[in-house]
């Protein structure tokens, strides 16, 4: 008997597993035992445990994270007409990915996922799976070299079209600020007028929060910079910034149908576009 793409698929990923160390926790796993993956080992749920002991609202704000990305991409597809995507520092595959949400809405998106660690893209290359009317691709780039990410790019979207530039509660990995920002205006530079920023990433703002994300950082662990939230909004200099503008990422744009109002919750994010030369919209 043949086998089905899922299961297809979950031994591809078992099979690139191989040879990747799962002794020692790793963020990305962490990050996807936080919004209740499953794959991640005893180890990563016990460091995220030890973040969560100091910091109790971890959960709640990977999962708004993840929210937050839904509703960007809605927006962007449903409203603003983008059908191109290139999501800076994919992560771990999980629900609701980039293109799982775009081609819903409009199977013709092109998703380019963007990754230097070989467990996101050995994951991604055998999970992520497009529709047959889009494309899905992946980038084997550190988001510190923007120039190798937009070689590889150009030849996998129009760049006569918008595109939606992501960086999902990524850049605190870029721990200087202005080679942060450097970074974000390379790759929006290139970018055709029309397109959009969208990103979100950890505020500074809650005692309990540094504390955990110190205590991580002291552990040897690639550290994490937590930003003002007026240190993240200014990635967006330059641009227009859509509506409600940048703010704790529950609020914006928030689902009608979620029950009860929106909490403030310690992440900020927003989405800008890029505008047309002499556009005064």
């Amino acid at each position: 008997m043949s086998s089905g793409p899922e299961e297809f698929q979950a031994r591809a990923g078992k099979d690139l597993m191989r040879g990747i160390d799962t002794s020692v926790p790793h963020s990305a796993r962490i990050w996807n035992y936080w919004l209740g993956g499953k794959d991640n080992f005893a180890v990563d749920q016990e460091a995220g445990d030890q973040y969560a002991r100091l910091f109790p609202g971890i959960f709640d704000l990977a999962k708004a994270e993840r929210a937050f990305l839904g509703r960007v991409i809605r927006y962007l597809v449903g409203e603003a007409g983008v059908q191109q995507f290139l999501d800076v520092g994919t992560g771990l595959p999980t629900e609701d990915n980039t293109h799982q949400v775009a081609q819903a809405l409009a199977p013709e998106c092109r998703v380019i996922y963007v990754d230097s660690d070989p467990l996101v893209l050995a994951h991604a290359q055998a999970l992520l799976v497009s529709s047959p009317e889009g494309a899905t691709a992946y980038i084997d780039a550190d988001m510190r070299d923007p120039d190798r990410i937009l070689g590889q790019t150009v030849s996998l979207l129009d760049f006569d079209r918008p595109i939606g530039l992501l960086f999902m509660g990524v850049l605190g990995h870029i721990t200087d600020d202005a080679e942060a920002r450097g970074i974000v205006s390379r790759l929006v530079e290139a970018l055709p007028s029309g397109s959009y920023l969208a990103l979100n990433d950890g505020a500074n703002t809650d005692a309990e929060f540094n504390r955990a994300q110190q205590s991580y950082d002291d552990t040897g662990a690639v550290p994490y910079r937590l930003r003002s939230p007026d240190e993240i909004a200014r990635f967006f200099e330059g641009l227009e910034v859509v509506d409600p503008g940048v703010v704790p990422i529950p609020l914006w744009r928030p689902d009608l149908g979620d029950p009860g109002a929106p909490r403030a919750m310690n992440a900020v994010g927003g989405v800008a576009r890029k505008a047309w030369p002499g556009d005064s919209r």
